[in-house]
């Protein structure tokens, strides 16, 4: 029992440090614990898919023991097991694991064929990743050739999800100059192979020597490094895991810092063991001296929702009608937010707990509309939150248990008795989702959804925000299908003066349109609400309830495809309009918008980070426009325009995630993110390739002298992406996050210009060098920077060391540009010898107005490289005619008798002429 309370306190205090990742696991002794695998509903049944992820980690666990020194190995692994495959004895209901929080998914590939392993990677190096997706082709051993061992490649992918490393290979450039050689993008740099070129053509190919382009001075199009089947070299694992010898990570001593990969570009061209060296894992521990156990599993089998709603009925809730906007939300998650099949229960408060409802299941609107109406219309009293939840327990042990069960707890009051329950809370296994309405609402709340790893939301008395809307709205369960979820399409607010209209239109796209539900609030008369489907048919039929003023219509069936207009008109009060849907297939992925902050904590002047996940499936969603509003405790809004282009916060181009740095902290206190997503309106929103960080897919091997090709990589046809416009809408909140150590106005500038992330540097003609980048703020990714400083140098370490010592480039004439604007700069190098063969590398820092400074950018490389000249065409000399018998009667001889003969006849005709 002593152990079980220790590693629930260890969980505990992992949940509460506040990171991007929802995982659970931690570090205990050297192992790593509360992994949790889960395989995709949409997985067919398979029990040999278990023991295949079994013997994955089992053979992981001794090669990650042995890569990292003797530090870390794989303790014990939860494997969720999908609600709809058979139930086993030997599968137990989970308690805190989740889909949400699973550290790998195994899914269906996506597209088609598509076996290649990877991690998504939101963050910056040394940063944890957000999952790990594996296929189960992939498991089965369908691409040991290509990728290695399954065991091999889990630690390659788990360096990304713990440590924020980075591939050490590069797809897009697979080699570069250095000293005037070429050489490919490796690490170490020791590793043996050829550089070789495949060409196919009717069906057969040859293997050629790769021929160099003499412009570049690079190998041409085509030319892969194939390394040798038999090494010596043992690093590193984050180039190859696949190749036999290599079972370390690449060290400061051995990295191979000047080949341009994802690693060098993002961690300052640091090798992996280093930035693994600075992580809290390696702080914490010391080599065993032992040898570790073999891993040991658990099989956990989803079952059927079964949700609590804990809700404060205090006096503190009359104040703005928070007792009406509550019931309004509460109706929003009982009517369309809360799946079919779920069990919910109901639970008030004041002072004192009241069962309201015990544990219903939803099997039709029966059982909604019964439940809508034992939402609480009065109130008073004090607040007693351990009542609440106390209360919820009881209600749910009366069918079930309380692991893997969810309360969704909400209030407005202060309650200093809250940490009581603490400790029953951390024993019961339940998750709890908290929301914040209002300024008073008690500071220790999140700590609640922190130690269970619930949602924790924030909702202020601003309604036009529409705040509690979506925090309830945001309450999907996040075990099920994909197909099963709510989907939120619009969340607006506007508050009218005299008899204005609120005007818009709704996107329902192909993806979605099931279950449709349109949700109108007010907050003193009821409006006109008039609604027009894609057609031009206006709908009627809104239910309404002047009680708690608002009115809602279900769309029968699948909603038709297109744009929905409506015109709410009122006088002097505030509208809200909330458009909720599903999938419309079980088999047609939706368009998902998933938003989150990289911290549920911000301590000034440390600045957030917003992401936003737009995908449909695998397939990322491209140049959408994307728009995070984040609201202060104050009431204060703040806007930002999310952007995918691989700089500032945002960490990979085109992979579908949106991001942008937060600085515009206003108070102490919490603050509310929501999200809002539009494409195929005013922008060429398109699906894309997906970029994924993961295992590198070996070309083909050396084998006994011999270049053995594996077959080609499967790519995704561009032809089938390009063309296809994606029209959508979408809102999803972004949860909540409580800042601290904001000082009082006026708040003093410490933003410094964000780091530059994409540098890049070509040869313009002879000798000069163009260099482009995305051009940073005054504060992180906002305004603009008030100079740059761009420093040069021969020697890459010395450039990185000592950059204030480099020789620094005339940059009197570069004005910096607004952030995120595409920055041009040529210029002649000066005062150093730039000649054939020179290799010169070249950084950037971003100065704002009060002279802080950047960090410096990623290092560019450029390599003078002149081509040979041609020697001109020397032409051959001309051979004497040999003695020719025009008599002759060899044929050829007899041919040029007759064209002599012509030949004379022609110019004796033009002399006649």
């Amino acid at each position: 029992m002593g152990s079980f309370k220790n590693s629930v306190f260890i969980l505990v205090l992992h949940l509460l440090e506040g990171a991007l990742s929802d995982s659970l696991i931690q570090l205990n002794n050297n192992g790593y614990e509360g992994i949790v695998i889960a395989v995709d509903p949409n997985v067919p049944e398979d029990e040999t898919l278990i023991q295949q992820i079994k013997d994955m980690v089992t053979e992981a666990s001794p090669y990650l023991f042995e890569a990292t020194e003797k530090r870390f190995y794989f303790k014990n692994v939860a494997i969720l097991i999908p609600q709809n495959w058979n139930t086993k004895p030997e599968y137990v209901k989970p308690k805190l694991e989740t889909y949400k929080n699973a550290d790998v998914l195994v899914a269906e590939p996506n597209p088609t064929g598509n076996d290649g392993p990877y991690t998504e990677h939101m963050g910056g190096c040394g940063e944890k990743g957000s999952k790990i997706y594996l296929t189960p082709g992939f498991l089965a051993g369908k691409k040991l050739l290509q990728y290695g061992s399954q065991g091999r490649v889990f630690v390659h992918e788990w360096a990304h999800l713990r440590w924020g490393v980075f591939n050490e290979y590069d797809n897009d450039q697979k080699f570069y100059l250095s000293n005037r050689r070429k050489k490919p993008v490796i690490c170490s740099a020791t590793i043996s192979g050829k550089n070789v070129l495949q060409k196919c053509q009717g069906g057969s190919c040859v293997t050629q020597t790769c021929k160099s382009d003499r412009v570049t001075g690079l190998y041409e199009k085509g030319c892969e490094f194939i390394p040798d089947e038999v090494q010596t070299e043992k690093a590193s694992i984050m180039y190859s895991q696949n190749i036999r010898s290599v079972v370390e990570f690449c060290t400061e001593k051995n990295h191979n810092k000047e080949a341009p990969n994802q690693q060098n570009r993002k961690c300052n061209l640091r090798s992996t063991w280093e930035v693994i060296q600075d992580s809290e894992d390696f702080k914490k521990t010391t080599p065993m001296t032992t040898q570790p156990p073999k891993p040991t599993f658990s099989l956990l089998q989803i079952g059927q929702r079964i949700v609590c709603l804990v809700l404060d009925k205090s006096g503190s809730m009359t104040i703005g009608d928070r007792l009406k906007r509550l019931n309004q939300a509460g109706k929003l998650f009982l009517l369309q937010t809360v799946e079919q099949g779920s069990w919910v229960g109901m639970v008030t408060f004041d002072s004192a707990a009241y069962v309201k409802s015990e544990l219903v299941q939803i099997n039709s609107a029966t059982e909604r509309d019964t439940l809508t109406r034992s939402l609480p219309t009065a109130a008073s009293g004090g607040t007693s939150i351990c009542s609440g939840i106390q209360s919820a327990f009881t209600v749910i042990r009366k069918k079930y248990p309380t692991d893997g069960s969810e309360i969704v707890l909400l209030t407005d009051g202060e309650d200093n008795t809250i940490s009581s329950c603490f400790n029953k809370v951390k024993q019961s296994g339940v998750i709890i989702h908290t929301v914040a309405l209002g300024p008073s609402a008690a500071q220790e709340l999140e700590e609640l959804s922190k130690m269970t790893g619930g949602l924790q939301t924030y909702a202020s008395d601003q309604v036009q925000n529409n705040g509690l809307m979506d925090a309830f709205g945001a309450l999907s369960s996040g075990n099920g299908a994909v197909s099963q979820r709510s989907i939120q399409l619009e969340s607006r607010g506007l508050t009218l003066q005299n008899s204005q209209w609120l005007n818009g239109t709704v996107i329902v796209d192909s993806t979605v349109g099931k279950d449709t539900l349109f949700l109108i609030t007010w907050t003193t008369d009821t409006p006109q609400i008039l609604l027009w489907d894609p057609s031009g048919k206006k709908q009627d039929g809104f239910l309404v309830d002047t009680h708690i003023k608002m009115a809602y219509l279900q769309i029968p069936g699948t909603a038709k495809v297109g744009i929905w207009k409506y015109s709410l008109q009122a006088r002097s009060q505030t509208l809200t309009l909330t458009v909720t849907s599903r999938a419309s297939s079980g088999t047609l992925p939706p368009v998902t918008v998933t938003s989150k902050m990289n911290k549920d904590t911000g301590k000034f002047p440390s600045p957030m980070v917003v992401y936003a996940k737009i995908h449909q499936g695998a397939l990322p969603i491209l140049r959408a426009k994307v728009t995070a509003l984040i609201e202060s405790v104050n009431g204060k809004t703040v806007t930002l325009e999310l952007l995918d282009n691989g700089a500032g916060a945002d960490a990979t181009k085109d992979d579908g995630v949106y991001s942008r740095y937060f600085t515009a902290y206003d108070t102490n206190g919490r603050y509310s993110v929501k999200v809002w997503a539009l494409g195929g309106v005013n922008t060429d929103t398109q699906k894309g390739i997906p970029q994924q960080i993961g295992a590198m897919y070996i070309p083909g091997w050396i084998e006994n002298g011999q270049v053995k090709w594996n077959p080609p990589r499967p790519e995704i046809n561009k032809d089938d992406l390009q063309g296809k416009q994606v029209c959508f809408s979408r809102t999803s909140s972004g949860g909540s996050f409580v800042a601290s150590n904001v000082p009082k106005a006026p708040i003093p500038d410490l933003f410094p210009p964000c780091k530059i992330t994409d540098l890049k540097a070509k040869i313009q003609g002879d000798s000069l060098i163009n260099l482009t980048w995305t051009a940073p703020g005054d504060d992180y990714d906002h305004g603009r920077a008030h100079k740059y400083i761009i420093g040069i140098s021969t020697n890459i370490l010395d450039l990185r060391d000592k950059f204030n010592d480099s020789l620094q480039v005339n940059t009197t004439d570069l004005i910096p540009k607004e952030a995120n604007s595409e920055e041009v700069f040529v210029f002649k190098p000066e005062d150093i010898t730039f000649t054939n063969g020179t290799d010169l590398f070249i950084a950037v820092q971003a100065v704002d107005k009060v002279n802080l400074k950047s960090e410096i950018s990623n290092i560019a490389q450029v390599s003078l490289f002149i081509p040979p000249e041609t020697p001109p065409e020397t032409p051959s000399p001309s051979l004497p005619c040999p003695d020719i018998n025009i008599n002759s009667t060899i044929p050829g001889i007899h041919i040029l008798k007759i064209m002599w003969k012509w030949l004379g006849e022609l110019q004796l005709s033009v002399a006649l002429g």
